[in-house]
């Protein structure tokens, strides 16, 4: 009789397993192999030298009790630009059927990291060398990306999947508060998220496998000539040599306005890193709301529309600032417009949601502002996940306010990227009701206000 109780557990056990989550994980080191020029500071003057620690791409894959699949693929870059996520998520889609919906390509936006070609062309004064062996990493990059999503697909496995936010409170709202003031400052000023977001993933016999978390903070601790993943980086590192055998992914929140302050040095950034972990720690130890296996997602891209270009007058204008890179610029687009190559009029924005049981997750493109999570969390819950940097960083993408007030967010930023002019004042609108839409797609319903 025991015998008999014992198999029907067990079958139900296993038939519960069977109708779950599955999970796999898949992790490759992207560290270049040769010296590159290194993305996000101006101010460098060459080549990297060496590397503090590996920079690592982290691929998990969902499969739901339908046998639905999703794939979030995490990396320690700058952000991937739309030519090669374009190609990435076309090829992922010719091997293993992934439509768009089903990927995200989320970037950690660590300046310690590689440049890619197709992206933020004034910035760096690159010569052919140069440029030859940029080329040679992105494709190397994009190789190893499909592979990696290959590799985790293949290590699907039965899962509980769990989800809940925590909170660490390092981020600064850079455009409110200077960093040259703030020991003198006795309060800061927001708008602020410190909102910690952890999904974890655990094994039929109670093992942790993997552990995605999230924050919204510019990783720019360190401006040095070493690669390294800055303090995602650090704390990715951490929690996995607390948790040993899980595979840690960190995804990059609504940072386009938080930087962690102060900074510069390495111990800060393990500093961060430590902290980030102790606060995913505190989750994970904590009791965290189960996910049922069911998997809905949704996807767009939508026109943005760009202001009016610049004038020959205002080109000729920029030609004498003393930036090399609004030089560069400057004389780039001079010279286009007088080729008659017409000037980009709009964008093509991506924009995503996924619902992994009750848990909604948002996932924007570009260098999203702090206020566009505050306002999704207004409408949809202060429960929501929320990412920027996602399949592509094409510029900023500020809020209402931050348009209006202009600065670096707000405009200049925008000749970083190569952009021919800053956005129109009709963007925010226009992502907040295609976000709309999407969370209608996959009954995700709003708060009444």
């Amino acid at each position: 009789m025991k015998n008999h109780l014992w198999l029907i557990g067990f079958l139900v056990i296993s038939t519960t397993w069977a109708k779950g989550w599955k999970a796999g994980v898949a992790k490759v080191i992207i560290t270049p192999k040769e010296s590159v020029w290194q993305a996000g500071y101006a101010s460098r003057t060459h080549a990297s030298e060496g590397k503090l620690h590996d920079l690592w791409a982290k691929a998990l894959a969902l499969e739901d009790e339908n046998g639905k699949k999703c794939v979030l693929v995490t990396t320690d870059i700058l952000g991937f630009p739309k030519a090669m996520s374009d190609r990435i998520r076309v090829q992922l889609h010719d091997k293993f059927g992934l439509t768009k919906a089903q990927i995200i390509l989320n970037s950690s936006h660590t300046h310690s990291g590689p440049v890619l070609d197709d992206a933020l062309h004034d910035i760096y004064p690159l010569d052919a060398n140069e440029e030859a062996k940029i080329a040679r990493y992105s494709r190397q990059l994009e190789a190893q990306v499909i592979n990696l999503v290959e590799r985790a697909l293949k290590d699907l496995e039965p899962v509980e999947l769990f989800a809940q936010n925590g909170v660490t409170r390092f981020q600064v709202n850079r455009r409110n508060n200077k960093e040259a003031s703030l020991r003198e400052q006795t309060e800061l000023k927001g708008p602020n998220d410190y909102a910690v977001p952890v999904i974890k993933a655990v094994t039929a016999n109670g093992k942790l496998k993997a552990i995605a978390f999230g924050y919204a903070c510019h990783p720019t601790v360190l401006d040095i000539y070493q690669f390294s993943g800055d303090y995602p980086g650090f704390a990715q590192i951490e929690l996995e040599n607390t948790h040993p055998g899980v595979t840690a992914l960190f995804f990059q929140g609504a940072a386009g306005d938080q930087n962690p302050l102060p900074r510069r040095t390495i111990s800060l950034a393990r500093q961060y890193g430590r902290e980030l972990a102790a606060a995913v720690d505190r989750v994970l130890e904590e009791p965290m709301r189960s996910l049922s296996a069911q998997l809905q997602t949704a996807y767009s891209e939508i026109t943005l529309p760009l202001s009016t270009p610049p004038t020959e007058a205002e080109l000729i204008k920029t030609q004498s600032e003393t930036t090399p890179y609004l030089q560069r610029w400057a004389t780039r687009t001079l010279a286009e417009m007088k080729q008659g190559k017409s000037f980009l009029s709009s964008y093509s924005y991506p924009l995503q949601i996924w619902k992994l049981g009750d848990q909604p997750l948002f996932s924007f493109g570009g260098e999203l502002v702090i206020e566009y999570a505050i306002e999704c969390k207004k409408r949809f819950g202060q429960d929501i996940f929320v990412m920027g940097y996602s399949n592509d960083v094409m510029g900023y993408i500020p809020s209402v306010t931050i348009l209006k007030e202009g600065g670096y967010e707000g405009a200049s930023s925008q000749m970083v990227y190569g952009l021919p002019s800053v956005w129109d004042a009709s963007v925010p609108e226009l992502i907040y009701a295609e976000i709309d839409k999407l969370a209608q797609q996959i009954e995700i319903a709003k708060i009444k206000r």
